[in-house]
């Protein structure tokens, strides 16, 4: 005799089953990503490279204030292997938009020739930026003494921050000087997005998810037209080639950085 309810009880139990199995392997996988324990690490292969991390996933060993003698705690935080900029309350600010009292970071080593490798994940409408050839007494000698002068890497939401409105300001550009490619992928706000900046000699490169989006010489005529008409043009020494400072940037919003390690060339 046959029994139709049990083939559609067997057929409802293998796809429960399923369900259950595709629930765990996300389970899983979310783990993997909420935990440091594929990240902030080096390969064999990266190590014999001569890639050294520059963030373990647990200290601020390595950075400090820029303009301080320690990390700004009500600023940044470590957070589930991240560095995470906490978010600021409305804060006085800079023509700009930069906060008049903040709290960049910066490597306590500095780096002329390098390959920079680093993870980042904006918050909803956030701004912040990764700075390069940063002096830290040029710096502090200009208002805001915490924030850093020197190349950046713009990080920002492109699709609800007003920067994006000036191409050299949108995600991946050298900020306020050169536009990254239009035909860049970032992910959005809450998405992980891979940054890698090489800079070595006069020329740079940044690039975005496995993809060159810009590329620049320092010394070139088109760049130095470019630095004169930029926000840079009057501050001394800015375009020189400097021993300079990595810099996480604070501008208000929440941002979180991960996996940041580097190579000198």
């Amino acid at each position: 005799m046959k029994f139709p309810q049990f083939g559609h009880m067997r057929r409802y139990g293998i796809l429960l089953a399923g369900l259950i199995v595709a629930a765990v392997l996300l389970a899983c996988s979310g783990n993997k990503n909420a935990t440091s324990g594929q990240m902030n690490t080096l390969t064999p292969a990266e190590k014999a490279d001569g890639w050294t991390l520059l963030f373990d996933g647990k200290s601020f060993d390595g950075w400090t204030g820029l303009g301080r003698d320690e990390i700004p705690s009500e600023y940044w935080v470590i957070d589930n292997g991240t560095m995470k900029k906490l978010e600021s309350d409305k804060v006085p600010t800079a023509a700009d938009g930069q906060p008049l009292i903040g709290g960049d970071i910066m490597t306590v080593k500095t780096y002329r020739n390098f390959e920079l490798q680093f993870d980042w994940k904006i918050s909803e409408g956030g701004n912040s930026g990764v700075k390069y050839n940063v002096s830290e007494e040029l710096s502090t000698s200009h208002e805001p003494v915490h924030a850093a002068l020197g190349y950046e890497y713009q990080v920002l939401d492109d699709e609800r921050h007003p920067d994006a409105e000036n191409p050299t300001h949108r995600a991946g550009a050298l900020y306020d000087l050169i536009a990254p490619n239009d035909n860049k992928h970032v992910n959005p706000a809450g998405e992980w997005n891979h940054s890698r900046i090489v800079f070595n000699g006069t020329h740079g490169e940044h690039w975005l998810n496995g993809e060159k989006i810009l590329e620049f010489d320092i010394d070139s005529p088109d760049f130095i037209k470019r630095f004169q008409a930029s926000k840079y043009a009057d501050i001394p020494n800015f375009r020189e080639k400097k021993d300079g400072h990595i810099v996480l940037q604070d501008h208000i919003q929440a941002v979180w950085y991960r996996d940041l390690k580097i190579r000198e060339l």
